[in-house]
């Protein structure tokens, strides 16, 4: 009898990439100051206090002025001239579903409120896409708690692993897709793409983000400790960023099943894809769900043909314990892949509102009919496609969507608004809003997803750190008496067992502070 290696719960956050620029300033270069007004908006604590207020620190254009919000324990910055949003860890995927669309209403009060003081002729625009129209892509991330044994399996032991979790993703874009009117970095000419990302992959493999896109990232970054503690972050850069709360369920729900089942060293060889990036271009320039490709095994499938057999060889694995305890909604996320898969068989316009590129579509194909000369290469084409994807509810094709009750809810208005202003209240995400509350700005000196810095108080000379190694650690059930009543900062501190901060250089994540 074989042992199961260790599982753990598959905890998942994401980064919410947003296109955004300024109309009616005379400029074609304003994305930096269109993503610095909205994240501005937006309230927070610094990653870096020291950082923040040092005029001579060196600034990393991927990563300018985070600031971890106190309510949510989410994040927000600037990557790249871009605005994104980082939401807190979540094990349930509805709360996740949950999670990324209060943060989009964040970002829309904010967007209003900087429209509201724009000069009179002005606009911020923001879009939740992934693609600008001139071969530009940003990205959609979504993190997943792994074993590091796992991810070693992964990237370092097995390369049918890499492979396997390669070819589900290649194929998972007939239900992660955004939809994209034409082709971009130099690909053949198309109508309509599945993806808005499909054509900025150019290898299978790669810890790069910006440049030659691997379909699988290995970052190796696990923001749980000590780098080669027991868990891992497998960084998934692959999804579009997508609108329907049925499609980002499905998603994000069959990422963490297939991940367990890599966990758990539970694969099958079969369904291995001969050339996973040739198979995902062809696939991604054909809506129709024809084209065929190979398989290791000298199967030719379509990519709903691969998926049906993931969702199979998943299905196993759930009935034999699999999931048990590792993936909370296993059940509710399986019947959705399922149905969602027949239904591409057999119905299409049947997912309209399930899926982001099925209803982008839809609303295209409503608008050529109305006007029949409307070319898909035309730019009021394009223009539709781009106001699919706006983040204003009063412009956006798809809040119009929304409104009109065709978006499939598969989590509730009240635990939308729930997670506006709280964390999830089952991973440390809940301690670190908890602690950001509490010591407020001017006594966070620093921060990072698994640790705290500490201002020193009055009359003392220690910087104390929080160490929040432990993802699904530090809940409120675990520590909501220590944060009961009116607890002082210092009493919360040494309660979560403080230590004095190392001010190692050499350590990531660790710089000498600031002292003015």
């Amino acid at each position: 009898m074989t042992c199961r290696p260790p599982q753990v719960p598959k905890v998942v956050g994401s980064d919410i990439e947003l296109g955004n620029f300024l109309l009616g300033t005379g400029r074609a270069d304003t994305a930096d100051a269109a993503c610095r007004l909205l994240i501005e908006e937006i309230d927070g604590i610094p990653a870096d206090r020291g950082a923040a207020l040092a005029p001579s620190a060196f600034v990393d254009p991927q990563d300018q002025g985070r600031k971890f919000l106190p309510t949510t324990a989410g994040a927000r910055y600037v990557d790249l001239s871009h605005a994104e949003l980082a939401t807190p860890e979540c094990i349930g995927v509805s709360d996740h579903v949950a999670v990324r669309h209060a943060f989009l209403r964040i970002a829309q009060r904010a967007q209003a409120a900087v429209n509201a003081r724009l000069p009179q002729g002005q606009r911020l625009v923001v879009m939740v896409n992934n693609s600008d129209g001139h071969h530009n892509s940003y990205g959609s991330h979504a993190s997943v708690l792994i074993t590091r044994a796992a991810f070693d399996n992964i990237f370092e032991r097995r390369l049918h692993y890499l492979l396997f979790l390669a070819s589900y993703q290649a194929s998972s874009i007939v239900f992660t897709g955004a939809g994209k009117v034409g082709a971009e970095n130099g690909a053949p000419a198309v109508d309509f793409a599945l993806t808005q990302r499909g054509d900025f992959y150019e290898s299978l493999v790669g810890r790069q983000t910006t440049h030659r896109r691997p379909i699988v990232n290995a970052r190796d970054e696990a923001l749980a400790g000590a780098a080669r503690g027991p868990y891992a972050r497998l960084h998934s850069i692959f999804p579009d960023s997508v609108l329907c709360p049925g499609a980002m369920k499905l998603g994000t729900g069959a990422l963490q099943i297939v991940l367990a089942m890599i966990e758990a060293e539970r694969i099958d060889s079969r369904l291995i894809l001969d050339d996973p990036l040739a198979a995902l271009h062809r696939w991604n320039h054909d809506p129709a769900l024809r084209t065929r490709a190979r398989t290791t095994a000298g199967r030719s499938l379509t990519a709903v043909e691969l998926q049906l057999a993931f969702v199979e060889r998943a299905w196993r694995f759930v009935e034999a314990g699999g999931c048990q305890g590792i993936v909370p909604e296993v059940h509710d996320v399986l019947a959705l892949w399922g149905d969602t898969l027949e239904r591409l068989r057999t119905d299409v316009d049947g997912l309209v509102g399930r899926l982001d590129w099925v209803t982008k579509l839809h609303a295209l194909r409503r608008a050529r009919a109305r006007r029949p000369r409307l070319g898909w290469g035309s730019l009021e084409m394009k223009m539709l496609d781009d106001r699919y994807a706006s983040l204003d509810p009063a412009d956006g094709i798809f809040w119009a969507y929304e409104r009109a009750g065709v978006i499939e809810r598969v989590v509730s208005e009240e635990r939308i608004r729930h997670f506006e202003t709280e964390p999830p209240a089952d991973t440390r995400a809940w301690t670190r809003a908890r602690l950001l509350r509490l010591a407020g700005p001017e006594r966070v000196d620093a921060i990072d997803w698994d640790w705290i810095r500490f201002r020193p108080a009055r009359g003392e000379l220690v910087f104390p750190q929080v160490d929040l190694a432990d993802p699904l650690g530090f809940t409120e059930a675990a520590m909501g008496e220590v944060f009961a009543g009116e607890p002082t900062l210092e009493a919360v501190l040494k309660a979560l067992g403080a230590r004095p901060a190392s001010f190692d250089c050499t350590a990531p994540g660790v710089a000498v502070p600031y002292v003015h």
